[in-house]
């Protein structure tokens, strides 16, 4: 079992599910997605931090900054699918959104443990 927290595919396949599940609650505004999206915020969070206290010695840095900037993007997730909701103008904070995932993602794939394809 301990082999299967070690790679990255757990945590990948977290994030992966959490963004189409954000979009599809973006687009239909249902609170049963929207409560399943909050589970995987706390997955995605749960596999990034055993990963992070795995492997942070690795690049101090970068791995800080990862973790900081996907922090950062399940917040903007969440406010953006909020003022949604509340009916408030939601473009900006889904640009930020939309920027600071793309981050997160090319630091994830930048990381030693990262894949290569965008490096």
């Amino acid at each position: 079992m301990d082999m299967f927290f070690d790679s990255t595919h757990l945590h990948i396949t977290t994030w992966v599910i959490a963004v189409i599940l954000f979009f599809v609650a973006y687009s239909k505004m249902s609170t049963g997605v929207h409560m399943g999206l909050r589970l995987f915020y706390v997955l995605v969070l749960a596999t990034g931090l055993m990963l992070f206290g795995k492997h942070h010695t690795i690049n101090d840095m970068l791995y800080g900054m990862k973790m900081l900037a996907g922090i950062l993007t399940i917040g903007l997730m969440e406010m953006v699918l909020v003022r949604k909701k509340k009916g408030k103008d939601t473009s900006k904070v889904l640009i930020g959104m939309v920027l600071l995932l793309i981050i997160t993602i090319y630091l994830g794939f930048k990381l030693p443990l990262g894949l290569n394809f965008l490096a």
